[in-house]
């Protein structure tokens, strides 16, 4: 079987962008040494940090409650559910929320810098 579409760009048979156009490694290393990129670095470690020790704490104490406040974990709140169910649910609903807020955020302050420094890097500046 065959076909007459063009192959993909970059596959075997079709031509590549010049080496030229390729950032090389000490183009790499002055940005990361740049204060752009100290800010974008920054941007994201001061919103992921934070958030990755407030879930890991949070995730510990529901670990935690599980193994020693039995009692407490095993309190019915209505019908058959009781408060092991409601954390472990809410688990799972911090980690969606999370995924939301951290996705926003990307969106709002990380691709914008990451793209102006990409932006800069293939101009050649």
């Amino acid at each position: 079987m065959t076909t007459e579409a063009a192959p993909p760009p970059g596959s075997a048979g079709t031509p590549t962008a010049s080496p030229a156009a390729t950032p090389t490694a000490e183009e790499f290393a002055a940005v990361q040494q740049s204060a752009e990129f100290a800010e974008l670095r920054s941007s994201y470690r001061s919103f992921a940090f934070p958030l990755t020790v407030a879930f890991i704490a949070w995730y510990l104490l529901y670990v935690l409650l599980s193994n020693y406040a039995g009692g407490f974990m095993g309190t019915k709140l209505f019908g058959n559910i009781n408060v092991a169910l409601v954390l472990g649910l809410a688990q799972f609903a911090t980690t969606f929320l999370i995924a939301w807020l951290y996705s926003r955020h990307a969106a709002a302050n990380l691709d914008p810098k990451a793209a102006a420094i990409k932006a800069r890097m293939e101009a050649g500046e």
